[in-house]
């Protein structure tokens, strides 16, 4: 069995590997860097819409929330690409709920600043 690394070196390792995830996130997802772009807008109008620190902090999670289940999504569809460019139904099927899964939480994220948003107005 062959030796893991540990401790900082393992640390250091998988911060690498993160930040090259991101890296080809940003360079081949044209939804992940608009969804980016949506993150950078909700963390400038948080300390407006939400009067709590928690309440704050919450609208951006769900911001992140939304990144990673785009990240999650883009994953997918990269292993399902490198199996066969083939159109086949189960394929069709893993993107399609990636996409939904993606939908899903820019709802969330749209109900979450809604009620905030709301909360605040009344």
């Amino acid at each position: 069995m062959k030796p893991r690394d540990t401790g900082l070196t393992r640390i250091w390792k998988a911060t690498g590997y993160t930040w090259a995830g991101i890296k080809a996130a940003w360079r081949q997802e044209a939804a992940f860097r608009q969804e980016t772009a949506l993150l950078a807008f909700m963390a400038l109008a948080a300390p407006w819409a939400g009067r709590t620190i928690p309440e704050q902090a919450m609208l951006i999670a769900v911001g992140i929330a939304v990144l990673v289940v785009e990240l999650l999504n883009s994953a997918i569809e990269a292993a399902i690409d490198r199996i066969s460019h083939d159109a086949h139904d189960l394929s069709g099927i893993a993107k399609d709920m990636g996409s939904a899964a993606v939908f899903l939480s820019l709802c969330m994220a749209g109900l979450v600043w809604l009620a905030v948003i709301l909360d605040r107005l009344t």
